[in-house]
């Protein structure tokens, strides 16, 4: 079941999948309607769904339009779909203003709340925050009630998988519990009472499942992630206040995302092409020109928005890792091509100097151990060679050695990449570096042949069992390549795993 799962999360990017799970849950909200079982007509949902759709669209279109900055129109519904499933639906005339006002504030936050293009707060936290205080109209997060919370959390369970931050939600639930339970025991109340009605009848599954994983308000690494939920779920108590201003679930993310700034890099790149060259099959790298020295850590990934006509199913926006080093002048992005891929990759593959490309979310911590005497293995699948191409050039520009083997497995020749980087490694750092093919045979070929297994990793690699490893590349050869090394005794902590949101 599980395999059958990530087939089909490897299929969707991560934007793509909680648009659905949103669309989703407006449906079963609209047949729960019809039976009475929600505090409103299915006529009002339909009308409030509809409205605020029109406000944001209407709105990020002017927006874009005046900031000359890239539009996704997944995020536009997005918005649009999470105001609907928190603010109560109302068809009355009277609730025009505050349902405009906050799909306008959402939206516009996206463009004025923001530092170097990158938007600081959670967009429709900031908005129910600002409604509150002008209007004196919040969020009521009707959406958790009992009859809804199977679906939430079906569908919030699929989003934590696709994202992998599983630890910095469960972290938010248990903070914000156990904030509940130790103020309720405080006042005498039913423990278990307390809890059932924070998990079931509060705003507490919609909010982590959906709210507090935007990525663009999240900090980068794990280690930041949980404190980053323990602090929003130590907010979510409405006991928290100061003075006379009690917390609420928006006020709560709203101070996370602060937190989340100032401990975020604040990279944002707009980037023009320099170059674009074949550097194996179906393999191009694409060298952009950066207007000063970017500034992050060798193997770390970004999101890239790219505009482009008759957009598909899979969006404008992808995550590649960097493949340059920070010690180039320029930023470098390796992409392999597909045939029948999808339109931003027919855009990639027809970029010219006169498009723009956007990148944003600097994440990721497959980079290199501080103990540099660490011995490594780096294990790579096809174009999941990037993130190593970007720490070895560092290591030859910075002259750091490090004990460091790598096996790179392809199915033909000429899909190696960027093997001229990894020939200097070896003879300038003592790098060693094995290719091996899966389906080329033949007399010329003088590497290895056959898939990574067992075997190949015990015979390149003697003192394996002493070793940490990397592991990059498509997530179905990654799966393989971890369960060869935990059938020869490498333990999951010795095992790091190239992941951003969204593979496709």
């Amino acid at each position: 079941m599980l395999n059958f799962i990530d087939a089909f999360l490897d299929g969707i990017t991560m934007y793509r999948l909680v648009l659905y799970y949103l669309i989703i849950l407006v449906i079963v909200a609209l047949i729960l309607s019809l039976f009475g079982t929600l505090p409103f007509s299915p006529f009002d949902l339909a009308f409030s769904t509809i409205f605020i759709l029109c406000i944001c669209y209407i709105s990020n279109k002017i927006f874009s339009y005046i900031f000359k900055a890239p539009t996704n129109v997944e995020s536009v519904y997005i918005t649009a779909l999470i105001l609907t499933l928190i603010i109560t639906p109302n068809s009355s005339f009277r609730s025009l203003p505050f349902f405009g006002f906050a799909s306008l504030l959402a939206i516009s936050s996206k463009y004025i709340l923001a530092i170097g293009k990158k938007h600081l707060f959670n967009p429709v936290a900031i908005a129910v925050v600002l409604t509150a205080i002008g209007l004196g109209h919040s969020a009521s997060w009707w959406t958790g009630t009992n009859w809804m919370v199977p679906f939430v959390v079906s569908g919030g369970l699929l989003v934590a998988r696709k994202i992998q931050k599983e630890d910095m939600i469960i972290v938010f639930f248990i903070a914000a519990l156990l904030e509940s339970v130790l103020f309720g025991l405080g006042r005498g109340t039913d423990v278990f009472e307390t809890l059932k009605r924070v998990a079931l009848n509060s705003s507490l599954l919609f909010l982590g499942f959906v709210m507090l994983t935007e990525p663009l308000t999240t900090p980068p690494t794990k280690k930041l992630q949980i404190l980053y939920g323990a602090l929003v779920g130590f907010l979510f108590s409405p006991q928290i206040h100061l003075g006379s201003i009690y917390s609420t679930p928006e006020i709560a993310l709203v101070i996370g995302n602060i937190f989340s700034y100032i401990v975020s890099p604040k990279l944002k790149l707009t980037l023009k092409l320099g170059e674009k060259r074949a550097i194996g099959s179906d393999i191009l790298d694409f060298v952009f020109k950066a207007q000063s020295k970017p500034v992050f850590t060798p193997g770390q990934y970004m999101e890239w928005t790219l505009s482009h006509k008759n957009t598909d199913s899979r969006g404008n926006r992808r995550y590649f890792t960097i493949a340059s080093s920070p010690t180039e002048e320029n930023i470098r992005l390796g992409i392999k091509f597909y045939p029948q891929g999808s339109s931003f990759k027919r855009a990639m593959a027809n970029l010219d100097a006169n498009t723009t490309l956007i990148g944003s979310q600097l994440a990721g911590e497959f980079t290199l151990p501080k103990d540099q005497n660490r011995k490594l293995v780096f294990i790579a699948g096809g174009i999941g060679i990037t993130p190593y191409r970007s720490i070895i050039k560092y290591l030859l520009d910075t002259n750091e050695k490090r004990d460091i083997i790598m096996l790179y497995s392809n199915k033909m020749e000429s899909e190696i990449a960027y093997r001229n980087i990894f020939d200097v490694a070896s003879s300038n750092l003592g790098i060693k570096t094995v290719y091996t093919l899966t389906e080329q045979t033949g007399s010329t070929w003088r590497g290895r042949s056959g898939r990574i297994d067992a075997r190949m990793i015990t015979e390149e690699v003697p003192d394996y069992a002493e070793r940490l490893f990397y592991l990059s590349g498509p997530h179905a050869m990654v799966a393989a390549f971890e369960q060869v090394l935990l059938g020869v005794g490498i333990s999951r902590k010795n095992i790091k795993i190239d992941f951003f949101p969204g593979f496709v």
